[in-house]
């Protein structure tokens, strides 16, 4: 090789060296996705099955921003900058719960935060733990109106939307009903293992395998029909007390990310969640897959703010 040739190919080299290097990082943006529960319960198994399905359109961090029933979260997301690389993925609760049960709020659930996608649905369920001794709901206001203290229910945080369930449960069972609130599901299924609390209210998958295996017995869902995930369990309403509640886990982002930066999170979130696999694996968790347009999640929210006020202020209960 000539030493012109030599040197045409070092230059050519070092210039090909010097050259920028396709970003993938720029095609592929980096998104926080904030969930206000601790690892291992519902809300974040769920998150984490979403990131992985985005992962084709970002790389997807999971951030737990547990307490305060969400609340913390909530706020976080909400003072994030409103770039589109941070969302928050939040039960119904503080979205249509909250606003009711609360004297004051640090933020509005609709004009702090633009609705994204509605991810999944899924159904709550009345657990009984080994030490209470029931077996049916009947047996459940049986129990209770013998032994009015032996009705202590755990949830995943005061102020919750199980919070709430139990209290409307309490109204329309005609049983006194004791609140203890933990810091999400799992810590609630150690304490009803334990015989700490009687019952749990929550949602049927943090207890659904706990059921088959006979370690705890769901005794109804709240829902309108039976769970497919629980199909031997009856509803709340086959079995003589007249109340229906159902929760559903969203995408939102800051109020002021722009409408084309939430289009591409919607169209991402959307094309992830029709996915087979991934529908597939959330079925497993208990949930009802959906991927909703953002107008669709908007309207569902606007209606649940409605269906909640009236048992809300009839249960009296107001948080601080």
């Amino acid at each position: 090789m000539s030493m012109k040739t030599t040197m045409l190919v070092a230059s050519t080299l070092m210039a090909a060296l010097a050259a920028p290097m396709p970003s993938f990082a720029q095609d592929k943006p980096t998104l926080k996705v904030i969930v206000g529960f601790p690892p291992g319960g519902s809300a974040d198994l769920l998150t984490r099955l979403l990131a992985n399905g985005l992962q084709n359109d970002y790389t997807v961090v999971v951030e737990n921003r547990p307490g305060a029933a969400g609340r913390i979260a909530l706020n976080a997301a909400k003072n994030a900058k409103p770039d589109g690389q941070t969302v928050l993925v939040v039960p119904a609760g503080p979205m249509v719960v909250f606003p009711h049960a609360y004297k004051q709020l640090d933020y509005d659930p609709v004009k702090d935060f633009a609705p994204i996608s509605l991810i999944a649905r899924t159904q709550f369920g009345i657990v009984a733990g080994p030490a209470s001794g029931a077996t049916t709901i009947a047996e459940m206001i049986a129990k209770i109106k013998a032994d009015p203290l032996s009705g202590t229910y755990g949830t995943p945080g005061s102020g919750t939307m199980q919070h709430f369930l139990g209290g409307m449960f309490s109204q329309a069972a005609g049983v006194p009903m004791e609140h203890v609130g933990f810091q999400g599901g799992s810590p609630a299924n150690v304490a009803l293992l334990g015989g700490h609390i009687n019952y749990k209210f929550d949602v049927v998958s943090e207890s659904a395998e706990l059921h088959r295996t006979g370690k705890v017995r769901i005794l109804a869902v709240a829902g309108d029909e039976r769970d497919p995930v629980v199909p031997d369990v009856p509803t709340l309403r086959e079995q003589g007390v007249d109340m229906s509640a159902s929760v559903w886990f969203g995408m939102y982002a800051p109020a002021a990310t722009p409408p084309d930066v939430r289009q591409r999170l919607e169209d991402a979130v959307v094309a992830a969640l029709h996915q087979p696999e991934l529908r597939e694996r959330i079925a497993k968790q208990g949930y009802e897959p959906v991927g909703s347009s953002s107008a669709e999640l908007a309207q569902v929210q606007q209606a649940d703010l409605k269906r909640w006020e009236a048992p809300i202020k009839a249960s009296g209960v107001a948080l601080d």
